[in-house]
């Protein structure tokens, strides 16, 4: 999957305020909708909190991906953002989250978004990377990261 279709120098933040969970998935969503990504805040948050609640999109090394499903989507929203003090996310390693990939799709399409978790996963899962990843001091720094520019 080629990233530039799915990201853009606004869906892509080195600067998340949030210290909590719900801060950032709110603070992610928030952006998300000022970017014009969709409108309808309210049901995007409840897909995304509803997802959360069944299990922790903390990972591990780092990482977390909040995620939701809504017909309020009608093709494959992402957003990557940094908080480079960390936040509890109640990751699988139990470390603290600074890398934010966010993905949202329509209810009945699965395959955008697997493939797009598959491209950015296989970009941050060197130490490296991720490390190069929180070097960025600028949003277009990560855009270009992440996007091969």
């Amino acid at each position: 999957m080629n990233l530039k279709k799915v990201l853009s120098p606004d869906t892509v933040w080195i600067d998340l305020k949030a210290d909590t969970k719900q801060g950032i998935i709110e603070e992610m969503i928030d952006r998300l909708v000022a970017a014009g990504k969709f409108s309808n805040r309210a049901v995007v948050l409840e897909a995304v909190m509803d997802r959360e609640s069944k299990m922790s999109t903390g990972m591990q090394n780092g990482v977390a991906i909040p995620h939701g499903k809504t017909d309020e989507i009608k093709s494959l929203v992402a957003a990557v953002g940094l908080n480079k003090a960390g936040v509890d996310f109640d990751s699988m390693d139990g470390e603290p989250c600074t890398i934010f990939i966010m993905t949202l799709s329509p209810v009945k399409r699965t395959g955008p978004h697997i493939q797009f978790l598959a491209e950015i996963s296989r970009l941050i899962s060197q130490a490296s990377e991720r490390d190069k990843l929180l070097a960025c001091t600028t949003h277009q720094e990560i855009y270009d990261l992440l996007t091969g520019k």
